[in-house]
């Protein structure tokens, strides 16, 4: 997140604590405003921490794109579940042949 739009979020949610005020004069502390109350501070606290980590992920080096992995899509060797069960049914007893 840019500086914007941090500032942006922060003011959205002095709003949105504004508007809660008025619905909790409204309502009084019935269950449904302290949940409001209770995703408000959970906002906040989240806030935060993005701002933070913004300011932590610039002050590190960029991070390494993993190498791809290339899984194949060839057939696997009947051999290497020869003596495996099938999950799921009760398993295979006999002879797979």
């Amino acid at each position: 997140m840019t500086t914007a739009e941090i500032a942006t979020l922060r003011r959205s949610i002095d709003q949105l604590r504004h508007s809660v005020q008025g619905v909790r004069q409204t309502y009084g502390d019935s269950a449904e405003v302290r949940r409001l109350v209770n995703d408000l501070e959970r906002l906040e606290i989240d806030a935060a921490e993005l701002a933070s980590a913004r300011l932590v992920r610039q002050a590190s080096t960029p991070a390494e794109v993993p190498d791809a992995v290339v899984v194949p899509d060839t057939p696997h060797d009947e051999a290497m579940f020869a003596d495996a069960d099938d999950e799921g049914i009760g398993g295979y007893h006999g002879d797979r042949s």
